[in-house]
């Protein structure tokens, strides 16, 4: 699941285990995780869950800056 969380522009902060499970932290950008809940179910045979968490704003990577709207 790494390498799905880095292939979606995340940036892993932790990672530890509980109990025969792991947990992973990571910052990933909100537009990367859709469709994440049915890949991370795949993957794991339906055992795998994640939540979400804002921590605040930032440019999206590679971000074209817009043009003030015609009014």
């Amino acid at each position: 699941m790494l390498g799905d969380l880095a292939a979606r522009c995340g940036r892993v902060t932790g990672s530890t285990a509980r109990a025969g499970t792991s947990v992973i932290t990571a910052t990933v950008p909100l537009a990367e995780l859709f469709g994440y809940a049915t890949r991370l179910r795949s993957r794991t045979q339906g055992r795998g869950t994640f939540t979400t968490r804002a921590t605040g704003y930032a440019p999206a990577p590679g971000a074209v800056p817009r043009g003030t709207p015609d009014r």
